[in-house]
């Protein structure tokens, strides 16, 4: 058997970092925290300084915009295929929005200030999370689009598809009231999606865990804006 080469043994989990070159990766590794991801803690709060930006290796992240009421819905999703905290690396010191662990897992944080340093320095490193950030707005863009134009019943597949790429398994954690949250409707409509996935056998619940068992199923119930947006982010990243 063939010995993984000094760049797979390098790798981390996480696919942003994964993506670069082993000399890139190389600069950034001396500043690498692995931290655990606790469901439901909050690693950035709106206009509060963002000292770190987190490389999920498993998990996943949630971005939300909170309203003056407190009302929320979710803009943006981080698993182990991005970050959150590019926003610093744009110039921004103290993001507006809200970021919470939604799945629990594990990360590589590294300080903000460390991280931009090295994008500043390294144009391999720069050039990704410039393209992260693209599909990041594409992303939040096509889902703008799909909160107005499609049914409550293929947004909620929408994100249950996304949910299941992230969690990397077929049971997760979630809960009807957090489901609701992240779409930005009340649980009620939430709860009626979910019936006809449960009833047309794509999907169990029971006591906060739901269980993917139809995916195939799930994906033609859902919208064209999964696939889009799935799309837009291997476009754009590439092998990342």
């Amino acid at each position: 058997m063939q010995a993984p080469s000094s760049s797979d043994q390098s790798k981390v989990g996480n696919r942003i970092l994964d993506a670069l070159s082993f000399e890139a990766r190389a600069i950034l590794r001396p500043h690498f925290e692995t931290i655990p991801l606790t469901a439901n803690e909050s690693i950035q709060e709106p206009g509060a300084p963002a000292k770190y930006s987190y490389f999920p290796v498993s998990g996943m992240i949630s971005v939300l915009a909170t309203m003056a009421d407190g009302g929320q819905i979710e803009t943006g999703i981080a698993g182990n295929e991005g970050m959150f905290g590019v926003s610093t690396v744009l110039g921004d010191d103290a993001p507006s929005q809200k970021a919470i662990v939604q799945l629990a897992g594990s990360a590589i944080r590294i300080g903000s200030a460390q991280l931009r340093k090295a994008a500043d320095a390294n144009a391999e490193l720069r050039g990704l999370l410039m393209r992260y950030a693209q599909a990041m707005l594409v992303g939040a863009m096509q889902s703008a689009a799909c909160n107005r134009l499609h049914l409550l019943e293929q947004r909620c597949a929408r994100w249950l598809l996304t949910a299941h790429d992230r969690a990397g398994r077929d049971r997760f954690a979630m809960t009807h009231e957090y489901l609701a949250t992240m779409l930005g409707v009340r649980r009620a409509g939430v709860t009626v999606a979910l019936q006809v996935y449960r009833d047309g056998g794509m999907i169990t619940y029971n006591h906060g865990t739901m269980t993917v068992l139809d995916r195939a199923a799930l994906e033609t119930s859902s919208c064209e804006c999964y696939r889009f947006i799935k799309g837009e982010f291997e476009r754009l990243l590439g092998g990342a």
